[in-house]
């Protein structure tokens, strides 16, 4: 529903895309990155902190990570197409 309210899609999910992130996903990875901690990043994007806790979890696995401090390393990765 929220999607459609703002007018966008989901993308559709092929092999070749599973263990991209999301634009949500990206963006909460990119705050915890930067050293908030989840309730901090709840605040900030108004959602509670399981919510955090559920991106988070899918952004360790698509990124084959074990720590917040992998984060910023990895994201650099595949902006720079490592």
């Amino acid at each position: 529903m929220e999607l459609l309210a703002t007018g966008e899609t989901a993308r559709k999910r092929t092999v070749d895309t599973q263990f991209d992130l999301t634009p949500q996903e990206r963006h909460v990875a990119m705050l915890a990155a930067s050293g908030l901690t989840n309730p901090e990043i709840a605040t900030q994007l108004f959602v509670t902190t399981s919510t955090i806790e559920f991106h988070l979890s899918r952004v360790f696995r698509k990124l084959g990570i074990t720590s917040r401090k992998q984060i910023g390393r990895k994201l650099s990765e595949a902006d720079s197409g490592d």
